[in-house]
């Protein structure tokens, strides 16, 4: 068990410095690894575990959690956990000392800026996939839309949005405009 437990967080140290823009960015490598290269869970397995753990509040990353209590019960989850997170964590821990040590630095002003037009392609790459997939036809894109450009207009509630285009979404789908 001790050597399982080591390999699990062999495979999954390395992949937490990877996972810039979130878990999602590395589920093929961990399919590999715990699929083809461990032979830890079959196809079926893993793509149950990747369901539920879509389905669970929280990061995707805790994919590995699953997998580590598929694999060694508990202490695996716990070993695959500390994995998948504490690499990051500690790297990210260590930039932000060095960050507000230097706070205001040239280098930071140029990193800083630099950064904010990567930051807003990525999210705009990931609005751009989300509408891509949604469901619900022109409706559900007039509602996202609209939705979005009153959170930029106002200071408008989310959750109030978000009730609000589901009550529209379902009168349109009920009335046939969906």
């Amino acid at each position: 068990m001790p050597r399982l437990l080591l390999e699990l967080f062999i495979v999954f140290a390395p992949l937490s410095l990877a996972t810039i823009g979130g878990g999602q960015t590395i589920v093929a490598d961990i399919q590999r690894q715990v699929v083809d290269v461990h032979h830890w869970m079959t196809a079926a397995q893993f793509v149950d575990a990747f369901a539920i753990s879509r389905m669970a509040p929280g990061p995707g990353s805790l994919l590995v959690t699953l997998i580590g209590w598929q694999v060694a019960g508990l202490p695996g989850a716990i070993v695959a956990t500390v994995a998948i997170f504490g690499p990051t964590l500690i790297l990210i821990y260590a930039v932000a000392r060095i960050w507000a040590r230097y706070r205001g630095a040239q280098w930071q002003i140029v990193i800083e800026a630099g950064l904010r037009p990567v930051a807003a392609g990525m999210i705009l790459a990931a609005s751009y996939v989300l509408l891509q997939s949604l469901e619900g036809g022109l409706l559900a894109l007039g509602i996202a839309l609209a939705s979005t450009a009153i959170l930029m207009a106002t200071r408008a509630n989310a959750m109030i949005l978000l009730c609000a285009g589901a009550a529209v979404f379902a009168t349109g789908h009920a009335l046939g405009l969906a």
